[in-house]
């Protein structure tokens, strides 16, 4: 599905794309008595969180590697939902919703920067002449792969933690698939960031020469975003999930044989540190091949 870059981050960062989910968050009564239905649910949210992921790797279309990596993340959702963790996963829905609006309307200054321009390999050396759309770009990047202390660290790390908690076979499937997603996940981001930003401009001297940044009002939202993306998921980790929340009351049904938050409080630390240290696999790995295919790249991004 294509459209507008307002349309965009509308429905796939917050709307449409995510009512699914949203969908079997309130049927959580349904599927909590159906154990074949929530591995169903767990599979194919792990499959489609691993290989949404691998496809956004090879894609050039500015706007198809975020909207692959929408479709990456609503694996995460959909399989948190087939662990029977709905909390965690309307919580990662919420922090979702803000750093891929935000990625979504900064490809859009870039796109309408460059004369219409969304091949990523026909862009570069930007990092100077649009230093806001860069931090913002950045932030929501950084947000989206699982950065420390940024909110996609609150949610979807805590999905893999949970989901390696569930001592079923289910449980170990979606955590492998999603640490693999995970490395991908860093993979892409850098990688757009790089293409960007920072390679040798491909962009028209036309096109450079009436380069700008978006309007100010503009640039007021997504301020409003980037707070978002950095504090959505330190404000309301203790609202959406944990012990003594109760802030969903009655709407969503969890059954005490599915219920696994207590096993959560007692994960050993080196299995809470391997979605992370995936992610920085992932930085790593990018940047090492794009400095390799790309001598002129600074020796760092930040």
């Amino acid at each position: 599905m294509e459209g507008p870059t307002p349309v965009s981050a509308l429905i796939h960062a917050a709307t449409m794309v995510t009512a699914g989910v949203f969908l079997i968050i309130r049927c959580s009564y349904l599927f909590e008595y159906c154990l074949d239905m929530l591995l169903i649910i767990g599979i194919a949210g792990s499959l489609t969180c691993l290989f949404s992921a691998t496809i956004g790797i090879i894609q050039n279309d500015i706007k198809k590697i975020i909207a692959f990596s929408t479709c990456s993340q609503l694996g995460y959702l959909v399989f948190s939902c087939g662990l029977s963790v709905y909390n965690v996963s309307f919580f990662h829905l919420i922090n979702h919703a803000f750093f891929k609006a935000l990625l979504f309307l900064t490809s859009g200054i870039i796109i309408h920067a460059l004369n219409n321009e969304q091949d990523t390999r026909k862009m570069g050396g930007m990092v100077k002449l649009l230093p806001y759309s860069y931090s913002f770009m950045l932030i929501g990047s950084l947000a989206l792969t699982g950065f420390p202390f940024l909110s996609g660290f609150y949610s979807k790390d805590i999905i893999l933690e949970i989901s390696c908690t569930k001592y079923k076979l289910i449980g170990s499937f979606s955590y492998f698939l999603g640490s693999i997603a995970a490395f991908f996940t860093a993979f892409y981001s850098i990688r757009l960031l790089l293409l960007t930003f920072f390679i040798r401009s491909n962009s028209f001297r036309y096109n450079l020469i009436k380069i700008h940044e978006g309007s100010k009002s503009l640039g007021l939202f997504l301020l409003l975003l980037v707070i978002g993306s950095v504090y959505s998921g330190y404000l309301f980790k203790d609202l959406f999930i944990g012990f003594g929340s109760v802030f969903f009351n009655n709407s969503i049904n969890v059954l005490g044989r599915n219920s696994i938050h207590f096993e959560l409080e007692f994960l050993p630390l080196y299995i809470k540190s391997i979605p992370t240290f995936f992610s920085i696999l992932g930085f790593s790995v990018a940047f090492y091949c794009y400095q390799f295919l790309f001598h002129n790249l600074p020796n760092t991004i930040f």
